[in-house]
């Protein structure tokens, strides 16, 4: 039996990078307690095996092509909501650029540029287009995932670091802005979680010891583990949370 001050019945609900790690689980968990989830990344297939997944547990899902990095479509995805559902309650900010791992000074320009473009310039546009079209309809929820690594630059991890730092501020700013019609915005800053976007830190083994040595609980995260973090911020539970960063990084940075 569900808990009612988190059930997502009736909801639209919007999952960026949703076709694996932590945007699978959000999309999974969002799905589990009734939400309508729109399951996007740049390549539709992969999202459609979560569709697939979702429905065959006898939830509801759709799959979108979308690239967060052009503008145009963006706007063809959220204009494709409008038109199809009338509404968006929820939007998770997940899909993100990391394409350069090694030392800050030697960051190409082209990793710089798809990093920035990506991870601010993306989320600031879709934030916009998701929260036109909640304005519309009397509020909703946004949600962006950062990292621990905003509050604390991770090694070799640079401009990634920079964006997500980006991300803490944009979330506070969209938060103090749109409180007014009736949008919350909040942010999950998850730790060291097993996913493909992260191989670079799991597969070096030096880097890898070194940053578990460091989280209190002695062991990095799964995906289904930030989703829970989640589902809170974007359901009735968190009514009177907004412009506030959720940390789960087992420790990390305590």
């Amino acid at each position: 039996m569900k808990n009612s001050i988190f059930d997502l019945g009736g909801k639209v609900a919007l999952v960026t990078g949703a076709s694996r790690g932590i945007g699978e689980a959000i999309a999974r968990l969002l799905a589990e307690q009734g939400a309508h989830v729109i399951v996007s990344s740049r390549k539709p297939e992969g999202c459609q095996v979560v569709v697939d997944a979702i429905t065959g547990d006898g939830g509801s899902a759709e799959a979108v092509g979308c690239h967060v990095g052009d503008l145009d479509d963006i706007q063809r995805c959220v204009d494709g909501i409008a038109e199809r559902h009338g509404r968006l309650d929820i939007l998770v900010n997940n899909a993100a650029a990391n394409p350069y791992f090694g030392h800050i000074l030697d960051t190409p320009v082209e990793a710089f540029d798809k990093t920035v473009e990506v991870n601010i310039r993306g989320y600031f546009y879709m934030s916009v287009a998701a929260g036109r079209l909640m304005r519309e309809n009397g509020g909703g929820a946004i949600v962006n995932t950062a990292s621990v690594n905003a509050l604390q630059p991770g090694p070799g991890q640079g401009i990634y670091s920079i964006t997500k730092g980006a991300v803490v501020n944009m979330t506070r700013a969209f938060a103090k802005e749109c409180a007014a019609d009736g949008i919350r915005v909040n942010a999950l800053l998850p730790g060291l979680t097993k996913t493909k976007f992260a191989g670079a830190l799991f597969s070096n083994e030096d880097i890898y010891r070194q940053m578990v040595a460091m989280i209190p609980m002695g062991r990095h995260a799964e995906p289904r583990e930030m989703a829970g973090a989640v589902l809170y911020l974007v359901s009735d539970a968190a009514s009177y949370t907004t412009g506030e960063c959720i940390v789960v990084d087992g420790g990390l940075t305590v």
